[in-house]
């Protein structure tokens, strides 16, 4: 990324064609699966559009950028996609250390690279460094997947300190950026070897679309995450990776506000009556408030919340918002909710009533009176 820009003004910026007279403001979609060659194959040329299209370019050159990585971004068919790639830079007879709280599935696949490559799959609370620290040294550790803040739990790691642990033993970090994005937090400059996205949520940031990437400054470790690209094939649509690069011109006033919202309505709810328990980075209360206040700008847009009335409480609460939007995913400029043990393969420590809350960009009082409804039905259920 240009030194002279801020990240808000580089997300507009990048990707854009050359100002050449005539030329257009924005990057054109290329639709061919083909490209005409004769010859031998020259580098950098396009040859087949599973290895490359000049239509991925814009957007991965805009996201390396924004997560200040050497290397371009790797685009991908979704963000489990990209996951996948990422995780299989464990090597086979090794240890993977990853979060007891994540993205489930992300777990899921984990598991499912231990049971056909002999990987030896480790959970550990990722918001304890010396946990973490146990569990990389324990075994021959060649990767350490860290989520930070955790799907759903919100639990934030130490960046910094894991990545120097991780390195100490010979092995690589990945970081799982999506809920932070590069805004708030740059695992490269951390320490981290790799960065994932599921850029399906807040990059692109409107619901509309599925795509993931893959960031990284190592030159090896981009051969690598590329070749898995072209040779499983898991490859991004032309039309979603320009919506993405469209959407992410609007990033940092979506997570302005939403930031700006979360926060708002994480200390309203604090206070609420009908509020068991409520989970935000931004409060006080928060076991990692003063880490994610050193490490992270901003505190996210994601909270959780467990209302009166446990499991059907919550239940309750989903069903009578109308203005929160009951629904899985998240990072739309919509607000959305979702009770995430609703899913068998989530982790069983995550409560039942445990709500994720996706905070989005409407008027912060228009989604308290509505969430105020919610509680109240779940108080009354």
């Amino acid at each position: 990324m240009n030194a002279d820009l801020s990240p808000s003004t580089y997300a507009v910026v990048a990707g854009r064609p050359e100002r050449t007279e005539g030329a257009p403001v924005n990057p054109p979609v290329v639709l061919s699966s083909t490209y005409v060659g004769r010859g031998e194959v020259q580098p950098g040329r396009h040859v087949y559009t599973r290895l490359g299209t000049e239509t991925w370019e814009p957007f991965e050159e805009a996201l390396a950028g924004l997560e200040r990585a050497s290397e371009p971004a790797l685009v991908f068919a979704s963000g489990m996609a990209a996951v996948s790639a990422a995780l299989d830079l464990t090597r086979p007879g090794s240890r993977l250390v990853v979060p007891r709280h994540a993205y489930h599935a992300t777990l899921v696949a984990a598991h499912r690279l231990a049971g056909r490559s002999a990987v030896e799959v480790v959970e550990v609370d990722i918001a304890d460094t010396a946990a973490v620290r146990a569990a990389i040294t324990g075994g021959p550790t060649s990767l350490v997947w860290v989520e930070t803040p955790t799907n759903p739990m919100l639990e934030v790691a130490d960046i910094r300190e894991v990545s120097a642990a991780a390195h100490a033993a010979g092995a690589l970090v990945a970081v799982d950026n999506t809920f932070a994005t590069p805004l708030a937090q740059r695992p490269l400059e951390l320490g981290a070897d790799v960065v994932v996205h599921s850029v399906s949520k807040y990059l692109s940031g409107h619901s509309d679309l599925i795509l993931g990437a893959v960031v990284t400054s190592s030159r090896e470790l981009y051969d690598a995450v590329r070749a898995t690209r072209d040779i499983v094939g898991g490859i991004a649509g032309p039309w979603e990776t320009w919506l993405a690069l469209r959407g992410l011109r609007t990033l940092a006033l979506r997570v302005e506000r939403s930031q700006a919202n979360a926060a708002e309505l994480a200390r309203r709810l604090a206070d609420h009556p009908d509020v068991v328990a409520v989970g935000h980075p931004s409060l006080p209360s928060h076991p990692q408030h003063e880490l994610a206040g050193a490490q992270m700008e901003g505190y996210g847009s994601i909270l959780t919340l467990r209302p009166r009335g446990g499991q059907a409480g919550a239940d309750a609460l989903a069903g009578a918002v109308r203005l929160w939007v009951p629904a899985t995913s998240l990072g739309g400029v919509e607000s959305s909710l979702e009770r995430r043990r609703r899913f068998a393969s989530e982790a069983p420590t995550v409560p039942v009533d445990l709500l994720r809350l996706s905070v989005g960009i409407e008027d912060v009082e228009d989604l308290w009176a509505d969430l105020a409804l919610g509680l109240a039905a779940a108080a009354r259920d």
